[in-house]
């Protein structure tokens, strides 16, 4: 069972890309939840789209893109803060993690439908997502990935 929280900006998501011309993803804790791990806090939603999609799609919203909020770890480039959802949604296109290699890009290949209320919300497959996670590397990613395959 997802919080109300979450299960609403998921709807509110998957309605604003009922029309997308291109693939879309949940990665992240949100997607963690959808594969039915109800143990983790998830605090924003993060969506990976094409640069396109991602620029098309934060038009329509009317969400500024953020330039320069790279982190070490982190970058795209594309990224916006959807604020009107109960959680905030991150939009981000040309999404990197940094890594021993240098900035190794993440786009997912697999997309597998999770219904919420009727509405597919797209995820990568589970082993997928545990991969992403601990490319990520950080602490809270690492338990994610070791509770999605648990």
């Amino acid at each position: 069972m997802l919080a109300s929280d979450l299960g609403e900006t998921l709807v509110m998501v998957a309605t604003t890309m009922r029309d997308a011309r291109n693939p879309w993803w949940v990665i992240a804790s949100a997607a963690v939840a959808l594969h039915g791990v109800t143990s983790i806090a998830v605090g924003d939603v993060d969506v990976v789209t094409s640069v396109g999609g991602a620029r098309r799609l934060m038009a329509r919203l009317g969400v500024v893109p953020i330039e320069d909020d790279a982190s070490s770890l982190f970058r795209s480039t594309v990224f916006g803060r959807w604020e009107t959802p109960p959680l905030v949604v991150e939009i981000m296109a040309g999404f990197h993690v940094a890594t021993a290699a240098g900035w190794t890009e993440v786009l997912p290949r697999t997309r597998v439908p999770i219904f919420v209320e009727g509405c597919a919300i797209y995820v990568p497959e589970r082993a997928e997502l545990a991969g992403m996670l601990r490319l990520f590397g950080r602490p809270k990613d690492l338990e994610r990935a070791r509770l999605l395959t648990a």
